[in-house]
């Protein structure tokens, strides 16, 4: 009986210590203050990605706008359809390529966030005026 007892308490303790490692590898993932980048400094191609999110398009990519859903768990956590990803070209690709910018908000035209990735979401930047 205590030998059971004992059990149980370990592997709630491991499944503990495996949540709280998955968390912090999470919170280590994600963008972190120093990770932005000016837009200014980005790409022209994704400058010009930024002007036609801001004005709602068009867009020449089908999924362009389309809901991002963060299965990386690289961005902040949010509710299913606060993302929306948008392709950046990338010259002489006869198709859409790795660049990507993902923006947060509810009203697409006015984003609370974006972030862009040069490796199809391996990594982000938080982008700042």
């Amino acid at each position: 009986m205590l030998g059971i007892r004992w059990g149980r308490q370990l592997a709630r303790f491991a499944l503990g210590c495996v949540a709280l490692g998955l968390v912090a590898l999470a919170l280590a993932r994600a963008p972190q203050d120093g990770d932005t980048v000016a837009l200014s400094q980005l790409p022209r191609e994704a400058q010009q990605v930024m002007q036609l999110i801001r004005q709602g398009g068009p867009f020449p990519y089908e999924k362009d706008g389309t809901v991002f859903f963060n299965r990386e768990r690289l961005l902040p956590p949010a509710k299913r359809g606060y993302y929306r990803e948008y392709t950046v070209p990338t010259p002489g690709l006869p198709h859409r390529g790795q660049r990507r910018i993902v923006c947060g908000g509810w009203t697409p035209t006015v984003p609370e966030a974006c972030y862009y990735t040069a490796d199809h979401y391996a990594s982000f930047r938080r982008i700042v005026p």
